[in-house]
């Protein structure tokens, strides 16, 4: 396949999405069915395009001869992609049945495909100006998502959003803007940046980009924006803290860590401790305040704040096992958590819950989606054989393998966080299926969320043990895609 395709999977969906809010559309469905076909045939074109492009760089624009605008998939990318383009669709399915009795569809809709083209963009990047630049993208397309209900709440947490990522993105700029100047702006396996007149300024520099390319990504305390975010709509959430923003946060780290930078000039330098504490320190902090939390979504979305570093933690082992144990990490914490979240808000939406307290009896009306939920909660607390277990299981070997005393530590955080994700995954569960005695729940009007919403949810579950019963066959094609 010619090297030109991966315009397809970047630029339609923008096209496509833009275009899509001038469409009068007569009926909600002709929409629906238009997201739809814009969805699968852009994912279509991303997994043709993994599967058959070859790692050739495509330049779109030239601007100086270190500065352009490229394409290229590598392995990193294509992992990263063809996860994106793979929940993307799913996510739209839970969203038609979610969204019918909201407003503004045309906007949602809109906005939320031209992210799915954002994402792809940032997966194919070749260099990091590239990658930059549709990372602020992603910035932009996605602030409507949040601000969605038009209430001083949800503008309140999409202004915070706003400014927490720009402000992250500028702080990680000085770092883009060294790399170019020393050569190390396109992303090559093992990083290149070698030989530089100042190598404490480096340092620095990463720490800069660490930290600001870890506000998607959550990192301590950068983390802030993630749980006002749930207030949006659950498929919204579901994207924002499973698939497109925080991961793409996660996935700008390991570029710059092992694609650009280079493993070889960080490891052992105080800049390695420095964010491997933060990581440690973001993993325990979001776990207690998981457990703190009354309200289902918000307590999913410190969860989530945990988990990112859980990746973190394994980048900054900056060694094939940890870049290993990162994508691992990255693509079954998705399906754990997408399936999670939509679960949360098929509850809310059909049952018009939103605190875990008033989760009591609940699995009576609802069986399918707390046994789904169930499942979610299993994977995430990393009980075998569910996928969450293995990428737990890499992260921890990895970072014993180094011999590193902080490593090691880390390897104690996350056994601390794996029980408090028992406790805060599990108790919603309890709740649901074995109520109190003589609880007061007022059950009427409860029931079973539509198709729509349990599909998407069962296909997440079914790859969480799947992913899990079969463990060696993604590992062993993260591996191979990866050249480790």
């Amino acid at each position: 396949m010619n090297v030109h395709f991966l315009l397809i999977p970047v630029f339609l969906p923008l096209v496509l999405g833009a275009v899509s809010y001038f469409i009068p559309f007569r009926a909600p469905g002709h929409r629906n069915a238009y997201v739809m076909a814009a969805l699968l045939v852009s994912a279509a074109a991303v997994w043709v395009a993994a599967l058959t492009v070859p790692e050739t760089t495509l330049p779109i624009l030239q601007f100086t001869d270190q500065l352009s605008f490229s394409l290229r998939l590598d392995g990193a990318g294509r992992l990263f992609s063809c996860l994106s383009a793979t929940l993307w669709p799913l996510t739209a399915l839970y969203a038609f049945d979610y969204m019918k009795h909201e407003q503004h569809h045309a906007m949602f809709y809109c906005f939320f495909t031209m992210s799915f083209g954002t994402t792809m963009g940032i997966a194919m990047a070749e260099n990091i100006l590239t990658m930059y630049l549709f990372y602020e993208m992603l910035t932009v397309t996605t602030i409507p998502l949040v601000m969605h209900g038009m209430t001083k709440v949800h503008n309140r947490a999409a202004r915070k959003y706003m400014i927490y990522s720009f402000g992250g993105a500028a702080f990680a700029f000085a770092a883009v803007v060294f790399l170019i100047l020393n050569g190390a702006g396109s992303f090559v396996p093992g990083g290149h940046l070698s030989d530089v007149d100042d190598r404490s300024l480096a340092q620095v520099l990463y720490l800069f980009a660490f930290l600001g390319f870890g506000v998607k990504a959550a990192v301590f305390p950068f983390h802030g924006w993630l749980p006002n975010a749930s207030v949006a709509p659950t498929p919204v959430t579901a994207l924002l803290h499973a698939v497109a923003v925080v991961k793409a946060g996660a996935f700008a780290l390991i570029r710059m860590t092992y694609y650009a930078y280079g493993t070889a000039f960080l490891s052992g330098t105080w800049v390695q401790y420095a964010v491997m504490a933060i990581a440690a320190a973001t993993i325990l902090y979001g776990s207690v305040s998981a457990l703190r939390q009354k309200h289902f979504k918000r307590r999913l979305a410190y969860s989530t704040v945990s988990n990112l570093s859980y990746i973190a933690f394994a980048v900054t082992l900056m060694t094939p096992a940890g870049l290993l144990a990162a994508f691992c990490h990255l693509v079954f914490h998705s399906v754990i958590k997408i399936c999670a979240f939509f679960a949360a808000g098929a509850v809310m939406h059909y049952s018009d819950r939103e605190y875990v307290p008033q989760l009591e009896g609940l699995g009576r009306k609802m069986p399918v989606t707390f046994g789904l939920f169930a499942i979610s909660a299993l994977g995430l607390t990393g009980i075998p054989p569910f996928c969450g277990f293995f990428s737990k299981w890499y992260i921890s070997t990895a970072a014993l393998e180094t011999g590193n005393g902080l490593a090691i530590a880390g390897v104690a955080v996350l056994l601390v966080s794996a029980f408090l994700t028992a406790c805060y995954m599990l108790a919603p569960v309890i709740k649901a299926f074995f109520p109190r005695a003589g609880a007061d729940n007022d059950l009427t009007g409860v029931k079973e969320a539509n198709w729509r919403m349990l599909v998407p949810m069962a296909v997440c579950a079914a790859a969480c043990v799947l992913l899990g019963l079969f463990a060696h066959v993604p590992v062993n094609l993260f591996r191979e895609v990866l050249s480790l």
